[in-house]
């Protein structure tokens, strides 16, 4: 099954192996950057800022709970591809297992928290009075669904380890398939408004992990998430929670750093809150195909790395770098020129959309850059390099974005220099990624052969 299942990582035309898992890859991202968008767009339907405003508040907890799923799915990712590529099968599975069952508990405990204290978490997150009974109406809804949100954020990564790219996309089509089709029914038609658009988020998280748990008991899966084969030794949980945990940091560092620049943005009104958040959505157009070329290549890059194939591994990233630039280049000019009918789309408040049109024009200036950031990111966390890996997934939204924040803050004190802190810590961020790749080549790679 190993030699059906992971032929293409080893054998294929480099263009084939990096094209057949980073498209499922990016077909990914898009359903999950319209199943982020639709919410938006339908509440947005209701000429509401308020409620658009109380889901761009909610928005970083969300980040938050899908860093978790990550740590498992891009941590398990680096460790199962590499032992694959190894001939290690069993440890593949055990690890397999661990990120399932651990991610779970961590989700349950996690569940029971946001549904207990939600008005006060929507206070810290950055809601108003005016939008905190939005807010902690969402998360209460959302938070039941966080269990099943981790499960398959994770394994929406870690079988694309095992070689089924398309079954990790099918997933993710399921899951957020449902989100889209229901959000305007329970948002328009049924007239449920924020708690409609919660409840869609809800079903279609638990639909996608139930896919997913049914492909891992299924005859077709190499991984396993059978208890018998849960463990944290013999290096499992190190190695998981080594790539992991710097990689959820920076989605984590997101979530956060999203929570204070919404509570320094409060200064400027709920207008200006919404308008950043609906940039951010547009944003996220070009940042989510990029993450899905970064993710799609990992398990490529991990099985080379784990097989000692550096020649292999070094045409399969220069190949991903020019695709990345590329795609880059022309998704930063269609969402500069596009940005008008995009922010309209989700702000009618003239106020809420000057803010909007302002801040989706200046976050779009750091396009040209992301895709080489994204593939870079990828490269060294398959290589299993902990200490540049958590270097990077803290300085891009940490010890790099909250600095310009607050320096800017202080020089500027304009709400659009405070958007433009973002562009600048992500050509700062792509300078430091390409430094850190280069340590880690004249590390690592002697000790493999070409």
């Amino acid at each position: 099954m190993q030699d059906k299942t992971t032929e293409i990582f080893r054998d294929a035309p480099v263009p084939k192996a990096v094209i057949s898992n980073v498209v499922p890859s990016i077909v990914s991202m898009i359903m999950v950057l319209i199943y982020n968008l639709a919410d938006t767009f339908f509440i947005g339907q209701t000429k509401n800022a308020y409620m658009v405003a109380a889901i761009s508040v909610a928005t970083p907890a969300f980040l938050f709970f899908m860093a978790i799923g990550m740590l498992f799915g891009i941590g398990g990712t680096s460790l199962i591809s590499r032992s694959l590529g190894e001939g290690k099968t069993e440890k593949a599975k055990t690890a397999s297992s661990f990120c399932f069952w651990t991610g779970l508990c961590i989700g349950i405990i996690a569940a029971i928290v946001i549904f207990i204290f939600a008005e006060p978490v929507s206070r810290a997150i950055g809601a108003s009075d005016d939008t905190i009974s939005y807010t902690s109406q969402y998360l209460r809804i959302v938070s039941t669904s966080i269990p099943f949100l981790i499960i398959g954020n994770t394994f929406s990564n870690i079988i694309r380890a095992e070689g089924k790219a398309n079954v990790a996309m099918m997933g993710m089509l399921i899951g957020n398939l449902i989100n889209i089709i229901l959000d305007p029914i329970m948002i328009l038609g049924f007239g449920w408004n924020v708690a409609g658009a919660a409840v869609a988020t809800v079903l279609g998280n638990i639909f996608a992990a139930i896919f997913y748990i049914c492909h891992l008991l299924s005859k077709n899966a190499m991984l396993s998430i059978h208890p018998n084969y849960y463990h944290a030794g013999n290096g499992i949980a190190v190695g998981v929670l080594a790539i992991g945990i710097p990689a959820s940091l920076n989605s984590m560092l997101m979530s956060f750093s999203n929570i204070i620049v919404n509570n320094i943005m409060l200064r400027y009104g709920d207008m200006a809150v919404a308008g950043l958040g609906v940039a951010m959505k547009v944003n996220m157009i070009v940042v989510m195909l990029l993450i899905g070329l970064g993710t799609g290549i990992q398990p490529v890059l991990g099985y080379c790395f784990g097989a000692g194939n550096k020649k292999r591994y070094m045409a399969v990233l220069k190949f991903s770098l020019i695709l990345a630039f590329g795609l880059s280049a022309v998704m930063t000019v269609i969402c500069y020129c596009g940005a008008d009918p995009l922010v309209h789309a989700f702000l009618e408040d003239p106020n809420a959309f000057s803010y909007g049109m302002s801040f989706a024009r200046i976050y779009i200036y750091s396009g040209p850059v992301m895709g080489l950031l994204f593939v870079f990111i990828n490269a060294i966390q398959s290589t299993g390099a902990a200490l540049p890996a958590l270097i990077l997934s803290i300085s891009r939204q940490g010890i790099i974005y909250l600095p310009v924040l607050f320096l800017f803050r202080n020089i500027f004190n304009t709400a659009t220099m405070l958007a433009a802190a973002q562009p600048l810590t992500d050509y700062l961020a792509t300078a430091l990624a390409v430094i850190l790749f280069i340590l880690t080549c004249r590390k690592y790679f002697p000790k493999v052969n070409d």
